[in-house]
Order: structure tokens, then C-alpha cells, then sequence
């Protein structure tokens, strides 16, 4: 059954049947792997500075974010909205940092980093849904 496929069977994060991202989308996309590269630089640095274990740098500092990638290269819509979901466990530990270290650029930066990584996955969604769903509707 290699390239075999039922009609109508079209998946929505199947990349065989891509949609071309295009305005804000494509600006979305691109911001929200801005936004996710700086957090996980920010998380990798600050575990680093503190002298934290790497397992915990990495199995509770980066896990979370990093989980949803494969899906999100998949282009899957509910990787996105549970991504922003899991940005808000990371902006209120950013608030957190901000209160008790008022002028630490990373807690600052981290800020700025969960805030843009939220917005632009719920914009992305908002935006890239309809796009997917015209596109499965030209295929079917």
C-alpha cells in the first residue's frame, strides 16, 4: 500500500498533502521558532548558571517545549494550542523570577521569549487552520 491512498482520506498533518503557508502564517511560524530556540537557549543557560544536573536541565527544564517539535514540524494544529497551554507553566515560573530578581536579563528575556512563543502559536493556529482546511478541501 506504498502510496496508496483511500479518497478522501486526506490528513491535515500529513506533509505528503502540505499546504503552502502563506501571510501571517508563514511570519507566525517563523516567530514561533524564534521564540521556542531563544526559551530553550534561556533554559539550557539558566540550569547551566545555577549549576543544576544536566538531567534536570534537560528532563524538566527542556522536555516540556521539546516534546511537542516533532508534531509541530507535522504541522498538527492541537501541538500548537497544547504548546500555549505549557507556555503558561513557563511564563508564570518567568513572572515569578522577575519579581524576586528585578533586573535579571535572562528571567527578562525569558519573559519576552514565552510571551512571543504564546502569541505566535495561537496566532499561527488561528491564522494556518483555514488554510489547511481550503487545502483539504481542493484535495478531496
Amino acid at each position: 500500500m506504498s502510496g496508496t491512498r483511500a479518497a478522501g482520506s486526506v490528513s491535515v498533518g500529513d506533509p505528503m498533502t502540505a499546504v503552502p503557508r502563506s501571510g501571517l502564517a508563514k511570519v507566525c511560524w517563523l516567530l514561533l521558532w524564534v521564540c521556542l530556540g531563544l526559551l530553550l537557549f534561556l533554559q539550557a543557560y539558566d540550569g547551566l548558571v545555577r549549576a543544576m544536573p544536566w538531567y534536570v536541565i534537560l528532563g524538566l527544564r527542556m522536555l516540556p517545549l521539546m516534546m511537542f517539535v516533532p508534531a509541530m514540524l507535522k504541522d498538527s494544529m492541537t501541538s500548537f494550542i497544547w504548546l500555549c497551554f505549557v507556555c503558561l507553566m513557563y511564563f508564570i515560573v518567568a513572572v515569578e523570577r522577575i519579581f524576586a530578581e528585578p533586573g535579571n536579563p535572562v528571567a527578562i528575556l525569558s519573559l519576552v521569549a514565552v510571551v512571543g512563543l504564546f502569541l505566535s502559536a495561537m496566532l499561527y493556529v488561528r491564522k494556518r487552520g483555514p488554510q489547511l482546511r481550503a487545502g483539504a478541501m481542493t484535495q478531496s
